[in-house]
């Protein structure tokens, strides 16, 4: 990969997993009926796992870098 197109590649996935923490925890903290209540360990381990599992899912290709 050049540098370019793998740096590329990091910011494309990296703003992918950004937007992915975010919308699990969005998600994870709207199954609570009450703020008090949210396990915030769970909340915190769902979202760094499908953070991750995204970056690993963006390994097969990004749409957004297809042109380039």
């Amino acid at each position: 990969m050049k540098t370019n197109t793998f740096l590329d590649w990091l910011k494309a996935a990296g703003i992918r997993a950004l937007k992915t923490v975010a919308q699990t925890a969005v998600a994870t903290i709207g199954v609570s009926a009450v703020m008090s209540e949210v396990n915030w360990i769970m909340v915190g381990s769902a979202s760094l796992l499908a953070g991750i599992l995204s970056l690993l899912t963006s390994i097969a290709g990004l749409p957004e870098l297809e042109g380039k």
